[in-house]
C-alpha cells in the first residue's frame, strides 16, 4: 500500500451506491431512508417478514488488552467480513460509532485502517448520520427539564444536593468534569455542582443501544433515575414526563445505519458506548437486523475480552438473547512483546523471551471466552512485517496447548484477500458446537457478581470495598436493583485496576471506589481505579493533525 495514509485509501475507493449494498443482503430501496449516496438508515418497520428469517451465526471479534502498540480490532472485523464474502458467504458486520472525543483526542478515527476499513470513513468518524448529536440532545434535554423543575416550585421535593443526572457532550473536555452552574441570581435557576459526561458514557447512550424498538427505548427512558428526594426517594425521568419528548429527539437515530467495507460488504454502524466506562457494543437493534439479513454477521466488543466481550454476554447477549457461534481474539506480536516489559521503540527486533513472558496475556483472554463464556475460538494474528517465524511459531505452539488453532490476518496490507484462510477457519470454528454462558448469575448479590467478574475474567483474588460503596450497594439491592447485571468502569490496559500491570498480573484485590444505577439501561455501574467518565485531550492530540484542504478534502484523520 505504499505510504497511503488510510483516508487516501478510503478516498479512492469506487463505493457502491448504498441501496445496492443493502440489495446484496435482501434490504429494498422503500426501507432505506438515504443520507446522500453511501449511507443510509434501515426502518425496519418497512422491511417484509423480518421476525420470521432464520438468524445467521454470529461472530464476536475481541482482543488482548490493549497497548500502545495497537491491536488492529476494527480492521480485523472490517477484513474478516470481505475475507468471508471473498469466500462465497453471506455477510454483513456490526460496528459501533466512533466517537468525536477519541477522534480528536489520542486515538484518532475508528473505521478500521490500510485496506480493511468501512466507508465513507470521514463521515463515519465526523457528524455521520447525527446519532450522536440526537443522544447529546436527548440526555440535555433532561437535565434541563431537571433545573426547569426545581427553579418552578420543584413538585417532586428533588433534593439539588442530590442529583445524579449530568449533561453531556460528545468531546474529550476535562474541564467539565466538575462544574457550578445556576450561578448570577435567582432568574438563572438554583446554583449547584453538576458536570458532564462524554456522550458515549451517557446512560441514554446505554439505553440507545439496548432498545429493540421506539416502544421499548420509551419505557426504558422513563425509569431513568435522574436523583432523589429529601427524603432519599428516587426521581424518575417519568415523573418529568420526560420520556416522549427524549424519544421524539431520538425517532431517527434509532434506526440502524447502513455503510459498506472497502470491498462492499455491509457494515450497521450503529451506536457507539464505550467499553472501559459503559457496556462497549453496537446497537442491540443493528445486530439483530444484521442476523437476520445475513448468513455470517461479524461483530466487534470494545478493547480486551475482560471489558468489551465479557459485557456483550453478559449485558447484551443476555438481555437481547443472542448467542455467538464463535469468537475471535486478536494480538500482534509486537503488542504481546510489550506485554511482555519491552519498550515501544525496541518492538522491531525478535525477542522470544519477552514474547514468552506476554503471552499469558492471550492465554488468559482465551481461557475467559473458551471457559468462562463457552465459546469456540481462534486467535488472528494481525500480521506485520517485522514479524518472525520464530516468534509465529511460539505464539501457535502456546495456543495450541489450550486446543486453539492461530491464523495468520493480513487484511490491512491486502484487504479480504490476505485473509481468506482466516475466513474459512471461523467458518469451520461455527460449525462447532457452543454453549454460552455468562461469569455470574442475575440473582447472585451485587458484591457477590463483582467478585466473580474479579475472580473469574480479571484473575484477582477479590475486591476492596469502602463503607460508602457497602452503604450504597446495600441500598441499591433494597430499592430492588439487585438481579440487575453489572457493568465495570474499569482501565483498558490491565487486568486489574492499575494500568500500569500489564500481562497476566495475579494476586491482586480490586478496589471499588463508587457503584451507580443505570434504572434505564438495566445494570449498575461499578467505577474501579480513576476510571472518568469524561476524558481529556492529551498534550498532543490527534486535533492538531487534522486539517480540510482547499479542495474540501479532510488530512491527518486515521
Amino acid at each position: 500500500m505504499g505510504n497511503k495514509s488510510d483516508v487516501e485509501i478510503a478516498r479512492e475507493t469506487d463505493m457502491l451506491p448504498i441501496e445496492e449494498v443493502g440489495k446484496k443482503i435482501g434490504i429494498k430501496r422503500h426501507a432505506l431512508e438515504l443520507y446522500g449516496d453511501y449511507k443510509a438508515k434501515v426502518d425496519i418497520n418497512k422491511m417484509e417478514n423480518v421476525a420470521g428469517k432464520k438468524d445467521g451465526k454470529l461472530i464476536l471479534v475481541s482482543a488482548i488488552t490493549p497497548t500502545p502498540a495497537g491491536e488492529g480490532k476494527t480492521t480485523t472485523v472490517a477484513g474478516l467480513g470481505d475475507a468471508l464474502q471473498k469466500i462465497g458467504k453471506n455477510t454483513a458486520i456490526a460496528l459501533r460509532e466512533p466517537s468525536l472525543g477519541p477522534v480528536f483526542g489520542m486515538k484518532g478515527g475508528a473505521a478500521g485502517g490500510g485496506y480493511a476499513q468501512v466507508v465513507p470513513m470521514e463521515d463515519i468518524n465526523l457528524h455521520f448520520t447525527g446519532d450522536f448529536h440526537a443522544i447529546s440532545a436527548a440526555n440535555n434535554l433532561l437535565a434541563a427539564m431537571v433545573d426547569n423543575h426545581i427553579h418552578h416550585g420543584n413538585e417532586l421535593s428533588i433534593d439539588p444536593r442530590k442529583i445524579a443526572w449530568k449533561r453531556a457532550v460528545d468531546m474529550n473536555d476535562r474541564q467539565l468534569r466538575s462544574i457550578v452552574n445556576g450561578l448570577n441570581g435567582k432568574t438563572n435557576g438554583v446554583p449547584r455542582e453538576d458536570g458532564f459526561h462524554i456522550t458515549v458514557a451517557s446512560e441514554i447512550m446505554a439505553i440507545f443501544c439496548l432498545s429493540n424498538d421506539i416502544d421499548e427505548l420509551k419505557e426504558k427512558l422513563k425509569n431513568i433515575i435522574i436523583g432523589y428526594t429529601y427524603d432519599d426517594h428516587p426521581v424518575t425521568a417519568g415523573e418529568l414526563r420526560a420520556q416522549g419528548a427524549m424519544a421524539t429527539l431520538l425517532k431517527d437515530a434509532i434506526k440502524p445505519n447502513l455503510v459498506q467495507t472497502l470491498e462492499h460488504t455491509p457494515a450497521f454502524v450503529h451506536g457507539g458506548p464505550f467499553a472501559n466506562i459503559a457496556h462497549g457494543c453496537n446497537s442491540v437493534a443493528a445486530t439483530k437486523l444484521a442476523l437476520k439479513s445475513a448468513d455470517y454477521v461479524v461483530t466487534e466488543a470494545g478493547f480486551g475480552a475482560d471489558l468489551g466481550a465479557e459485557k456483550f454476554m453478559d449485558i447484551k447477549a443476555r438481555y437481547a438473547d443472542i448467542k455467538p457461534s464463535a469468537s475471535v481474539v486478536v494480538a500482534t506480536v509486537r503488542a504481546l512483546k510489550m506485554h511482555g516489559g519491552v519498550s515501544k521503540n525496541e518492538l522491531a527486533e525478535e525477542n522470544l523471551n519477552a514474547l514468552e513472558k506476554g503471552l499469558p496475556n492471550l492465554l488468559k483472554h482465551l481461557e475467559n471466552i473458551q471457559t468462562v463464556f463457552g465459546l469456540p475460538a481462534v486467535v488472528a494474528i494481525n500480521k506485520l512485517p517485522t514479524d518472525t517465524n520464530a516468534e509465529l511459531q511460539l505464539i501457535e505452539d502456546k495456543c495450541k496447548e489450550l486446543g486453539v488453532n492461530v491464523v495468520l490476518s493480513d487484511v490491512w496490507a491486502h484487504g479480504g484477500a490476505g485473509g481468506e484462510a482466516f475466513a474459512k477457519e471461523v467458518v469451520q470454528l461455527t460449525e462447532q458446537k457452543s454453549q454460552p454462558a455468562y461469569a455470574y448469575d442475575l440473582n447472585d448479590p451485587i458484591t457477590l457478581k463483582i467478585e466473580k467478574l474479579v475472580q473469574k475474567v480479571y484473575g484477582g483474588n477479590g475486591i476492596s470495598l469502602t463503607a460508602s460503596v457497602e452503604k450504597e450497594i446495600a441500598r441499591l439491592e433494597s430499592l430492588g436493583f439487585g438481579d440487575f447485571p453489572v457493568c465495570m468502569a474499569k482501565t483498558q490496559y490491565s487486568f486489574s485496576d492499575d494500568k500500569t500491570k500489564t500481562g497476566r498480573p495475579t494476586d491482586f484485590d480490586l478496589t471499588i471506589r463508587g457503584v451507580s444505577i443505570s434504572a434505564g439501561a438495566g445494570f449498575i455501574v461499578v467505577l474501579t481505579g480513576s476510571i472518568m467518565t469524561m476524558p481529556g485531550l492529551p498534550k498532543q492530540p490527534a486535533a492538531e493533525k487534522i486539517d480540510i484542504n482547499e479542495e474540501g478534502n479532510i488530512v491527518g484523520l486515521s
